[in-house]
């Protein structure tokens, strides 16, 4: 407050002493520690009514920061949450898995009999192209009939040729 030090106060207790009269001097001192003590504790009084202001604004910021710090605190919860709850239900066997069953269905499935395929009922070639193919088998015979044709079947050529067994 004020910066009183010990040259100061020589220089006042001088000047005190040449003008206040000695015989008077005990109550003048006792009215000046009077007025310093009602200054203090006025400046004390002020400085607790400040500082509890600023407790005051202070808390009330740091009030906000921890809603805000919850609030995002919980937020984060409830997606954590949301996310464990997700792979539980991912990573949930049901009581109905049976592990030697399912290899069993497997290979039941793998070692039957070939399913029959039915044929198709959409035309690979196209309408140009079936068009012209159908004209082509009306113009030349078929592949095979003209192989027939030209050479005779393997088994009028083995009844044909002479045994071997026989021409040795």
């Amino acid at each position: 407050m004020f910066d009183f030090d010990v040259g100061k106060l020589l220089i006042f207790g001088i000047v005190a002493l040449a003008v206040i009269p000695p015989k008077d001097l005990p109550r003048v001192m006792r009215v000046v520690g009077q007025a310093l003590g009602r200054m203090r504790r006025m400046a004390a009084e002020f400085q607790g009514q400040f500082m509890d202001a600023m407790r005051e604004a202070d808390l009330d910021s740091v009030k906000k920061e921890l809603e805000s710090v919850k609030s995002d605190f919980d937020i984060a919860q409830n997606v954590v949450q949301k996310e464990l709850n997700s792979i539980e239900q991912s990573a949930k066997i049901e009581s109905s898995f049976d592990p030697a069953m399912a290899v069993h269905s497997e290979q039941s499935h793998a070692v039957g009999a070939p399913k029959d395929v039915g044929q198709s009922e959409i035309s690979l070639t196209g309408p140009a192209i079936a068009a012209a193919e159908a004209a082509a088998d009306v113009a030349a015979p078929p592949a095979a009939d003209a192989l027939a044709a030209v050479a005779p079947p393997a088994a009028e050529q083995e009844a044909a040729a002479p045994p071997r067994d026989a021409a040795e």
